[in-house]
C-alpha cells in the first residue's frame, strides 16, 4: 500500500513538473542574461523526466503543491529574452532546435556522400545561414512581383495575379485563403474551401476596439507600415499617406471578419456554394481566372468560410481605386516575404508582430530561424533524419501500449459515470473505440524529389517549396479523404487531437526527454506523456469543458 501511494505521487509529481513554467510577467522580471554563444548539438541532450532539482523542498506541498514541484525549475530557467513566455515544453523545443541544427548543419556541410533527402534539407539550410548572399539580393527577390503589380490596369486583373501568388505564399496574407480541407459534412471526401483574411495583425479586435492600449498598437502600426515602405524604396510621405490606406482597407475588411469566438463555431464556418453562386455574390472578383491562374481542379462548389467577408471584399474592389489596391497589395506582399528578405526587413518586421505585439525582447539567432524554416517547408525530410536518431521502433511501441492503456481507462471513466445516460455512454465508446492513435512520424513519408533546392536562392527555395504544399493541397480536391495525413511535424514539440479524422497525433519531438523518458519507470512517463494523452483524448468528447444547464446541474 505505501508502495502504492509512492507511485501515485511520482505520477502527480511528473504531471506537474511536465508544465512548469510560466507566460512572461509584467516587466519580464525572470528574464535571463544574455546566452553564451550556443553551438550545435552531435547527441540529443538528456533531461531526467524527473528531477529533485525541479523542486523546491522548502515549499509546503500541502499548501503549495506547484511551487513544491517547480519552483526549483522557475529559479534555474529564466525566460529567454528571444522568447514570449518559457516552460518545460519550450525549453525541450528550444534543445530540439540545437540537435535539428546538427543535423542541418552537418548535411550542409558536406557535398558529396548525402542521401537525397540529406541534400535537400542541407542545402535549404545552407541558402537560409548565407545571409551575405541574402544580403545582396536586397529587394530583387520580390521585385519582379512588385512589377506585376504595378502593370496592373484594372482592378479585373488582381483574381489572376493573385492566384499565381497564392501558390507560392502560405497563409491568408493575401486578401483571402485558399486551400482544401475536409469536408464537415460528408468526412470521406475533401472539397475546395475560401476563408477570410487579408489582415496584418493578429484579429479583427485590433482594428475595432476602441481602447487606449488599441489605439496605441494602431499608431504604431501605421509608424510600422510607413518604415518598411521606405525599406521597399518609397519617399516617406507616400510611405505614410499609403499606410493609412492600407489600415483603412484592412479595417474594412476586419468589420466583415468573424470574431475569435465565432470561427469556433462549426455552424458559423461552413457555408457550400457553388462557384457559380459565390460568383454572382462577388461580381467583382474573377473567380475563373483566380481558379484558372492558381491551378484548382475543375469542382463546381466550395465551403466559403464567412460569405459577408467576402461580400465585403467585392464592395472594396468596386469601390476602392486601383491605386488603393496596389498599394495595398504591395505591402502585403512586402510583409509576407519580410522573413526571407535582407536583416533590414527582417528586424522591422521583428521589432513590430515580436517585440511591440508579444513582447519578445531580441530575435531568434538565424540559425534557430532557419532550422524553423526547414520544419516548416520540408518538414518530412527534416523528420526523416530526426527519427533515424531519436525515436526507435520500441520507443514507438512503448508509446503506443501507453495510449492503448489510457484508453482503457477512459473507457471504465465512461462506463462508470453517472450524469451520463446509456445512449450517450454507447455513442461514447463507440467514438472511444474508433480512435486512431498516430504516434511519432507517418506511416508514409512526403516525397519533396520535385522541389528544386538550389544553395543561393533562399526565397527561391522558400517559394517552390509552398508552391509544392499549395499544389498538393489543391490536388486533394474532390478526392477521398487520405486518412494517414499528419498535422505536424515529426519534430515538433507538440500533440493534437483531430476532431474530424478522430485522431490523436504525438510527434516524435514531444516524446523525448523530459516529457517521455525511456530511462525511468513508467510512473514519471504516465504523469508526464500519459497525461497529455489523456488531455488529446478529453477533446474528442467536451472541448468546452462540462456544461451546467440553468439550474447548476451537469
Amino acid at each position: 500500500m505505501i508502495m502504492n501511494w509512492r507511485i501515485v505521487f511520482v505520477v502527480l509529481l511528473s504531471s506537474l513538473a511536465a508544465v512548469c513554467g510560466s507566460p512572461a510577467p509584467a516587466g519580464r522580471e525572470n528574464v535571463a542574461p544574455p546566452p553564451p554563444a550556443e553551438s550545435p548539438l552531435k547527441e540529443f541532450p538528456y533531461t531526467p523526466a524527473l528531477d529533485v532539482a525541479s523542486m523546491d523542498r522548502s515549499a509546503d506541498p500541502c499548501v503549495d503543491f506547484y511551487k513544491y514541484s517547480c519552483g526549483g525549475w522557475l529559479k534555474n530557467n529564466p525566460i529567454p529574452p528571444d522568447q514570449a513566455k518559457w516552460n518545460v515544453y519550450g525549453k525541450l523545443a528550444d534543445d530540439n532546435r540545437r540537435f535539428l541544427w546538427g543535423v542541418l548543419q552537418d548535411a550542409a556541410s558536406r557535398t558529396t556522400d548525402r542521401t537525397a533527402v540529406e541534400t535537400q534539407i542541407g542545402d535549404y539550410f545552407a541558402a537560409c545561414t548565407d545571409e551575405a548572399s541574402i544580403e545582396k539580393h536586397g529587394m530583387t527577390p520580390v521585385q519582379a512581383r512588385l512589377d506585376q503589380i504595378t502593370a496592373l490596369t484594372s482592378t479585373d486583373q488582381i483574381a489572376a495575379w493573385l492566384g499565381k501568388q497564392h501558390l507560392a505564399i502560405q497563409g491568408d496574407h493575401l486578401l483571402f485563403g485558399f486551400g482544401s480541407e475536409q469536408d464537415a459534412k460528408n468526412s470521406k471526401e475533401t472539397i475546395a474551401a475560401a476563408y477570410q483574411g487579408g489582415l496584418s495583425l493578429p484579429d479583427r479586435d485590433y482594428y475595432l476596439k476602441e481602447d487606449a492600449k488599441s489605439k496605441e498598437i494602431r499608431d504604431k502600426y501605421l509608424t510600422h507600415l510607413t518604415k518598411m515602405l521606405q525599406l521597399a524604396g518609397d519617399p516617406a510621405a507616400l510611405a505614410s499617406t499609403a499606410a493609412k490606406t492600407i489600415l483603412d482597407m484592412e479595417t474594412a475588411l476586419a468589420k466583415a471578419s468573424l470574431t475569435r469566438v465565432e470561427r469556433r463555431d462549426p455552424y458559423k464556418n461552413y457555408h457550400k456554394l457553388t462557384f457559380a453562386n459565390l460568383q454572382k455574390r462577388t461580381p467583382h472578383f474573377q473567380w475563373t481566372d483566380y481558379r484558372t491562374a492558381a491551378g484548382i481542379p475543375s469542382v463546381s462548389e466550395l465551403n466559403v468560410q464567412h460569405v459577408p467577408f467576402f461580400e465585403m471584399l467585392n464592395d472594396q474592389l468596386q469601390k476602392r481605386s486601383l491605386a488603393d489596391w496596389k498599394t495595398y497589395l504591395r505591402w502585403h506582399l512586402i510583409h509576407a516575404n519580410a522573413p526571407f528578405l535582407s536583416k533590414a526587413f527582417v528586424d522591422e518586421s521583428f521589432d513590430f508582430f515580436s517585440k511591440t505585439l508579444r513582447g519578445v525582447e531580441k530575435n531568434q539567432p538565424r540559425w534557430k530561424r532557419c532550422v524553423r524554416y526547414v520544419d516548416n517547408d520540408l518538414g518530412e525530410a527534416l523528420g526523416q533524419a530526426y527519427v533515424a536518431k531519436v525515436f526507435s521502433p520500441e520507443l514507438k511501441q512503448r508509446t503506443e501500449t501507453m495510449a492503448k492503456q489510457i484508453e482503457q481507462a477512459m473507457e471504465e471513466d465512461i462506463k462508470s459515470l453517472t450524469w451520463m445516460n446509456a445512449a450517450t455512454k454507447r455513442e461514447a465508446l463507440k467514438k472511444l473505440h474508433t480512435i486512431v492513435n498516430k504516434i511519432g512520424y507517418p506511416d508514409r513519408w512526403r516525397d519533396y524529389s520535385s522541389v528544386k533546392i538550389a544553395r543561393n536562392d533562399f526565397l527561391g527555395n522558400v517559394e517552390r517549396a509552398t508552391t509544392f504544399e499549395s499544389e498538393r493541397q489543391l490536388g486533394k480536391i474532390g478526392k477521398p479523404l487520405d486518412r494517414g495525413e499528419w498535422g505536424m511535424t515529426p519534430p515538433t514539440v507538440n500533440a493534437y487531437y483531430d476532431p474530424q479524422m478522430n485522431d490523436i497525433n504525438f510527434p516524435a519531438g514531444v516524446l523525448q526527454p523530459p516529457l517521455y523518458d525511456p530511462k525511468m519507470d513508467d510512473a514519471p512517463n504516465y504523469g508526464n506523456t500519459g497525461g497529455t494523452i489523456g488531455h488529446e483524448l478529453t477533446h474528442g468528447f467536451d472541448d468546452q469543458g462540462r456544461q451546467f444547464d440553468a439550474d447548476g446541474n451537469l
